[in-house]
């Protein structure tokens, strides 16, 4: 029971992680997912970052 739900915990840590990545390349910021991390890079990522609500909202599930 507790390995079923370690790795559904898992699974749904990697969609989030994907979605992240995938809402910033959309904001134009360059993203790749390296295992446990989401890696973004891009001039002036930070400011944005803070500026752009859907660059902060990223990933959330509603």
């Amino acid at each position: 029971m507790k390995a079923a739900l370690a790795r559904m915990v898992e699974a749904r840590a990697a969609w989030r992680r994907e979605r992240i990545a995938v809402a910033l390349a959309a904001e134009g910021v360059e993203a790749v997912v390296e295992g446990e991390d989401v890696r973004a890079s891009g001039r002036g990522l930070a400011g944005r970052w803070w500026r752009d609500l859907a660059l902060r909202e990223a990933g959330r599930v509603r």
